[in-house]
């Protein structure tokens, strides 16, 4: 999922960012980025994130809970 950050955020170090931190704000991306970020979680882990689940991953906690849920029901 980093990788997936990485390639909206380029300058992402994953030491400084805290589990519970805004991405959005964190990373400075604007909702294009994340538009890709969600698109790079599909093509990464194969699991669909429509626009209305957006707000499921606010966080990198989030994301990584998103994650889990639909992989866990895959």
């Amino acid at each position: 999922m980093l990788e997936v950050l990485r390639a909206v955020a380029p300058g992402l170090d994953p030491q400084t960012l805290p589990p519970d931190a805004n991405l959005r704000d964190a990373l400075d991306v604007d909702s294009m980025d994340f538009l890709h970020f969600a698109i790079g979680l599909h093509k990464a882990f194969g699991v669909a994130v429509p626009e209305a689940d957006y707000e499921s991953l606010y966080t990198l906690a989030d994301c990584v809970e998103y994650l889990e849920r639909k992989l866990g029901a895959a």
